[in-house]
Parts: C-alpha cells; structure tokens; sequence
C-alpha cells in the first residue's frame, strides 16, 4: 500500500511582482531554492501548517485568513522521497517586507517573478498557477 504524505507549500509574493523563495537546508534538493512549505501535522488544518511553515522559515506571520487558496499538486512523482499532496496558498504583502531564514531554510530571499533560478520539487509550476489565478 502505498503512504500519502501530506504537505502543504505558499507562494507569498510582494505587490511589486516578487516571490519569496527558501533555500533548502537539507536532502532532497539540498541547496536549492522552494517555496517555504512542509507537513502538515496531526489535527492541524493544511492552511494552518502553510501560515506556520511560513513562519517557521521565513519569518513572515499571516493569519490563516489572509492565506488565498491556490490549488492541490499531486503528481506521483513531484517528490523523490515518495508520494507527496501538496495544498498550496498564496499571500501578497507589500514590498520590504522583512524576511529571515529559519528552521530548514539556511536563506531565505525575494526573487523577481520574472526571473526565477530552478525550483525544487515542482514549484515552478505552483508559481505559475498562483500567478495565473491572483494576476500576478
């Protein structure tokens, strides 16, 4: 039988067309950068991880109210340590925003929309729905 893990990622991105953007702090894609996300833990909502994780590593607090949903990812081979459901959220804040790398993240920064280095995972594609549904 095969384990669904559950996780859940948000695209956070400034009203001047920037998307904060972690680099990962360990395996799998190590040193890369992703959008700020992971599991949701027990009892816990998949919009209460996203606001927590967001915290967690970049230092950016939101209320799960301010989280706009943007889809569920799924593919069955988005992850290589396994099968991972990923329900994904955005936030928009204003410029300047500060941000600070945390728990697994060892950087955090705002990266332009329109010139992203190669994401982890399938974050590209999270972005681009973000982006297609908010008119980014």
């Amino acid at each position: 039988m095969e384990t669904i893990r559950y996780t859940a990622d948000v695209v956070a991105t400034t009203t001047d067309g920037h998307v904060l953007l972690i680099e990962r702090g360990w395996d799998p894609h190590k040193g890369q950068w992703a959008l700020p996300g992971g599991h949701v833990d027990p009892g816990e909502t998949a919009r209460a991880a996203a606001a927590r994780e967001l915290a967690e590593e970049a230092g950016v607090y939101a209320t799960v109210d301010e989280l706009v949903p943007v889809g569920t990812f799924d593919r069955p081979d988005r992850d290589p340590r396994g099968r991972y459901v990923t329900a994904a959220d955005h936030l928009t804040v204003l410029p300047g925003t500060s941000i600070e790398a945390g728990d697994d993240a060892t950087n955090a920064r705002w990266w332009p929309l329109k010139a992203l280095s190669p994401l982890a995972f399938d974050h590209a594609d999270i972005i681009r729905a973000a982006a297609e549904a908010q008119a980014l």
